[in-house]
């Protein structure tokens, strides 16, 4: 039986973090190191299929089963790693239902007319030479406003891989210039989880964080802009010399009418009015099958018999639209809900490794190592980097990866007369930003997920995520904005 005496729990804003003096640390990187091997392998050397389409699945449970082992070894009890599981499974619900409602959104957003509207006159308004800059100001601005990665990415973030997709231009960079976008206006806004969630960690308010984040933040944009526009100006683009034909073809499938903007319009009011995401996407849902209704009659007869079967197989199931251009014949299609369980079984899977590795203090005590040899200024920061960017890979989740090195830093950076924004900077810029980088990480299963395009595919293009742990180590090193605790604010 486990000894109550070498395990702690600590309470952090509904996370448990568990700690087991009996495990060492090469104990505790033993999962670690054999799931990074596996999961490699699978990506690497077997194309992810190296057991079959749900090959990462099945390789994170088989991680589980090695920490499991780990934690019996070290006499952790099972019914604690259950718990542990389950409440990471139940963390995750909502989350999963917004990607069950995103995937109705897609297929009803197709079927009423939406997307292709948005695809309509965002083609004749966006031109390649523009549009991957634009695209990343867009998503800022909506990311902003709403507060929400997930949300501009489910809204505008498919409609803009859809346009960009007519011009020619590769998916990989449509994504990554809108998840730059969206993931700098999460970090940035005020009505962000993750943006108030890092100053509780680290012990400041919500506005001192926001302000003491630009130096890094808008840097890192501004690269990531000029990146853009230089892409902009060299890649290659099939789109200009059939964009009439692209524009006809839309226009004799579909009834397109500014009026369906209203649909996505009324999505972005509600979460504007802090409206919770269900009840919007699902709003979202409701309206868009009351459009295809009134607007889109013939696609609906086209698809079934029965108007009211063929929004019922938008929610559900695959639903595709065939126009007389075969390039538009593979945007117009989506999975609905059905296409989304991919990705909820990954997130799933990454829930039970994840749980696992908390329940027998694996998480706790890599932290640990980290914190320890964390002995000047730089160091400590790049401890906090690399602590936040191994638990957005070993935890899959954005939300452990600011809790459990808020928590374990925040007397380090007190002890070496740094204010606590320092930390919650730093949270932020590694531990946000980077967890759509991992392909089994929640935030990188969704963003996937709902653009339809791997991570592989745009993980160079998201320039601004992985290159602001970078700007954060680089202002670190050279003492640049790093606020003193006697300093004045």
């Amino acid at each position: 039986m486990q000894d109550d005496k070498n395990l702690s729990e600590i309470e952090i804003e509904d996370q448990t973090i568990i700690e087991n003096k009996e495990l060492s640390i090469w104990e505790a990187l033993i999962p670690v190191v054999l799931l990074m091997m596996m999961l490699a392998y699978n990506i690497f050397y077997a194309d992810g299929e190296s057991m079959g389409e749900y090959s990462n699945q099945f390789i994170l449970l088989i991680g589980g089963g090695i920490a499991a082992l780990v934690g019996f070894f070290n006499k952790v009890r099972f019914d604690l790693m259950l718990k542990e599981v389950w409440e990471n499974l139940k963390s995750v619900f909502v989350p999963i239902m917004i990607l069950f409602l995103v995937g109705a959104l897609a297929g009803t957003w197709l079927v009423s007319g939406v997307i292709p509207a948005m695809v309509y006159y965002g083609l004749q308004v966006l031109s390649p030479a523009i549009f991957l800059p634009a695209s990343i100001i867009i998503c800022a601005v909506i990311s902003i406003a709403t507060g929400s990665s997930w949300t501009t990415s489910a809204t505008v973030g498919i409609a803009l891989v859809g346009i960009g997709s007519a011009l020619g231009i590769s998916t990989g960079m449509i994504a990554g210039a809108v998840i730059s976008g969206a993931y700098f206006g999460d970090k940035m806004s005020p009505l962000s989880d993750t943006t108030n969630l890092a100053p509780a960690m680290a012990g400041t308010d919500l506005f001192t964080h926001i302000r003491y984040m630009t130096f890094t933040t808008v840097p890192t944009l501004i690269v990531t802009l000029i990146a853009f526009s230089i892409m902009s100006m060299t890649i290659e683009t099939t789109g200009n010399a059939d964009l009439s034909s692209l524009l006809g073809s839309i226009d004799k499938t579909f009834n397109i009418t500014p009026m369906l903007f209203m649909v996505p319009l009324a999505v972005i009011v509600l979460i504007l009015l802090k409206t919770k995401p269900l009840i919007a996407l699902g709003i979202g849902v409701l309206l868009a099958a009351l459009f295809a209704f009134i607007y889109q009659p013939n696609i609906l007869d086209q698809l079934t018999s029965s108007k009211f079967g063929s929004i019922i197989n938008a929610i559900f199931t695959d639903t595709q639209i065939t126009t007389d251009n075969e390039k538009l014949n593979d945007l117009f299609s989506a999975g609905g809900m059905k296409g989304m369980l991919w990705t909820i079984f990954l997130i799933c899977c990454a829930m039970v490794f994840g749980g696992i590795m908390d329940a027998i203090g694996s998480l706790s005590r890599i932290t640990k190592a980290l914190l320890s040899v964390a002995t000047t200024v730089f160091g400590l920061f790049a401890s906090t980097v690399i602590s936040c960017l191994g638990l957005n890979a070993i935890a899959s989740d954005q939300y452990l990866a600011i809790v459990i090195p808020g928590k374990m830093f925040k007397k380090a950076y007190h002890d070496k007369g740094l204010a606590p924004e320092n930390l919650s900077r730093t949270l932020e810029d590694s531990g946000t930003v980077t967890s759509v980088l991992i392909p089994w990480n929640t935030c990188g299963a969704y963003q996937s997920g709902v653009l339809g395009v791997g991570v592989g595919e745009y993980f160079m293009y998201a320039i601004f995520n992985w290159l602001s742990p970078f700007t954060t180590l680089l202002f670190a090193a050279f003492q640049i904005k790093i606020r003193q605790l006697s300093t004045d604010k």
